[in-house]
């Protein structure tokens, strides 16, 4: 019989060591004892608990009823229909392979600076910046290149004017535990936090809210999911585009992924990298991840499709959709039907459907529900 209130013996047995962690550092952030800290060294991007406190298995506070880490966990347990009830009344059904959806569109910013500095359309960045200026939110986490950018190791930060929401424009591909930013917008006075974030951070703020985490699930307030199948360990920098290509990552401008690993460099050099070349260097918590949509954000974003300037987007919530009419009427972004490129649709599906297979039999089963074959 499962404890009936679950603390850190049980999520770091059921989640942490099983394979199913992810790294988003939701219970990090949530635990209101600062006993639980960050791996990321070594491509580890797993939480862990201080000796200090009931060592590494469990946790002297969990001991006498504190459950905020496994409240703050979006792989603990039923996980998927409770956030689903939470946000949209019912659960997914097995048809719905990339998460109910309200509207799927095309969009693109109107603002060239922006478009020049995003990825893709630069939804995105053009969401953040008019969510701060017209008072929806009053910072947001994302993440940013440390130092001068020439490592390539991406790290959490707190945006909370344009030029911060434009400095971390662009795609990474390698993890950054956007979460861990939390403390320090608190600090700043923030009440109403933006999170982006992959589907595995983006399903934080949800189920935080579903559980009843606190304040930490009120000032959530905003979830901007990005499509991902996988990100990648920084060791594929020098073990894979120094040692194979000859690609030094100080030289490296931006990368993005459509279907190879395409990496510009400061001499205006373009290269292409098959991608099952880089699937050596996948990130643990990536390979039992069954959620490529970022099925419980707000708004989830992706650059899939035949249209390199526009931002396929996928409107879940009510909050998304007030947000997104708001920007169409204020001229901020445009937009199409997602119909208008068919080929994205299908390959949403497709790899929708691949993530959610990803899911271990073991584990809790609802991530696995997929439509019968036609």
């Amino acid at each position: 019989m499962p404890p009936e209130k679950p603390q850190w013996a049980e999520l770091y047995t059921e989640v942490v060591t099983s394979g199913l962690c992810t790294g988003c550092a939701g219970c990090i952030v949530a635990c209101p004892h600062d006993v639980l800290s960050y791996d990321d060294e070594g491509g580890r991007y797993r939480p862990f608990h201080v000796d200090a406190d009931g060592g590494r298995e469990d946790c002297t506070h969990g001991i006498k009823g504190c459950t905020m880490c496994t409240r703050a966990c979006p792989r603990f347990r039923t996980w998927e229909p409770e956030i689903e009830q939470h946000l949209f009344g019912r659960e997914r059904t097995a048809e719905e392979v990339a998460g109910i959806t309200a509207d799927i569109l095309l969009v693109r910013t109107t603002d060239p600076e922006i478009l020049e500095v995003g990825q893709d359309g630069g939804l995105v960045s053009a969401l953040l910046i008019w969510a701060l200026e017209h008072d929806v939110i009053d910072a947001a986490l994302v993440s940013t290149l440390e130092g001068d950018g020439t490592t390539w190791k991406a790290k959490p930060a707190v945006a909370t004017t344009r030029a911060e929401v434009l400095a971390a424009a662009g795609s990474r591909y390698t993890y950054s535990a956007n979460t861990l930013a939390y403390p320090l917008a608190v600090e700043s006075g923030a009440e109403r936090i933006a999170l982006v974030g992959m589907g595995c951070q983006a399903s934080a703020p949800p189920v935080m809210a579903a559980r009843k985490a606190g304040k930490i699930a009120r000032r959530l307030s905003l979830s901007i999911g990005l499509m991902c199948s996988k990100t990648f360990d920084d060791a594929i920098f020098p073990e894979l585009f120094e040692a194979r290509y000859d690609i030094p990552r100080a030289e490296i401008v931006k990368m993005n992924i459509k279907g190879v690993f395409q990496v510009w460099t400061r001499d205006g050099g373009y290269h292409e990298i098959p991608l099952k070349e880089a699937h050596a260097w996948t990130r643990e918590g990536c390979t039992s991840c069954p959620d490529f949509a970022a099925e419980h954000a707000d708004i989830s974003t992706g650059g899939i499709g035949a249209f390199n300037d526009w931002t396929l987007t996928i409107v879940r919530t009510d909050k998304g959709r007030e947000l997104l009419e708001a920007m169409v009427a204020g001229g901020a972004v445009e937009t199409r039907p997602g119909d208008d490129d068919p080929g994205a649709i299908a390959l949403l599906r497709k790899l929708a459907r691949v993530s959610r297979r990803r899911w271990p039999e073991s584990a809790a089963p609802m991530p696995r529900r997929l439509p019968a074959p036609a």
